[in-house]
């Protein structure tokens, strides 16, 4: 990939702002934990534009799309960093690496063994800041072992606004590609509402049809809104 290179000429710095208001300044004297989200992005980026200083080139990046705030590092795309003036191919791509370590930094963390996914709940929280905010529906795949215990998620398919491409055949290649003996599912619902449509119980029970003639049980179908969940286990539709 090519990246396109940044002009730092003219660049407004961490040494254009009064020394008050410099972020590495306050982090030494304060300690890290005084920095608002903004400086500690500013210290990240450490440039802005010829108009902008750094810690207003932060705030805007902040301020971008649906999340904003800290939470929108996790989802926004290269683009849209790219429709920020000021931020070129490298900042972008620096932005896109801080969401994914802050990504795998709090699952991690959610964490301290290997899942043990019994509890629909659990499951949900664990991957609801990965799925809640996507535009477009996804499907995800846990493969278990025979204690229940995740050995692999993978992304199924990629839909359209309100609908995921996918058959139990590509589901139940890849649970046999890594010797699973049973799964979950997992798909978000771009509206915010968790509940599941008629084609998604019609889905459900195709995928655990066919999983019930290879060996492999379908344990649960759980469809993610925004900050909400259902389980189709739960409702019994499973």
């Amino acid at each position: 990939m090519n990246y396109k290179k940044e002009d730092r000429n003219n660049r407004k710095t961490m040494k254009s702002l009064p020394e008050s208001e410099r972020p590495y300044e306050k982090a030494a004297e304060y300690g890290v934990e005084s920095l608002s989200d903004a400086e500690l992005l500013a210290v990240i980026l450490r440039t802005g534009t010829k108009d902008k200083s750094v810690r207003d080139l932060a705030e805007e990046i902040l301020k971008l799309g649906n999340p904003s705030g800290l939470p929108g590092l996790l989802h926004h795309s290269l683009a849209d960093y790219q429709e920020i003036r000021g931020i070129g191919s490298v900042k972008a791509v620096q932005l896109s690496c801080i969401g994914e370590l802050s990504k795998r930094i709090w699952k991690s963390a959610k964490v301290t063994s290997e899942l043990i996914c019994r509890n629909p709940a659990v499951i949900a929280e664990y991957f609801m800041e990965e799925m809640r905010h996507k535009e477009q529906e996804f499907l995800k795949m846990l493969i278990l072992n025979t204690k229940n215990v995740l050995m692999k998620d993978i992304d199924i398919s990629k839909g359209t606004v309100n609908a995921s491409l996918a058959t139990p055949r590509e589901i139940f290649i890849e649970a046999l590609k890594y010797r699973g003996t049973s799964v979950i599912l997992l798909h978000n619902h771009p509206s915010g509402d968790p509940t599941p449509s008629n084609d998604d119980c019609l889905f459900t029970k195709r995928v655990a049809e066919a999983g019930k003639m290879i060996g492999i049980s379908l344990l649960d179908h759980i469809i993610i809104g925004d900050n909400s969940y259902v389980s189709l286990k739960e409702r019994g539709i499973l």
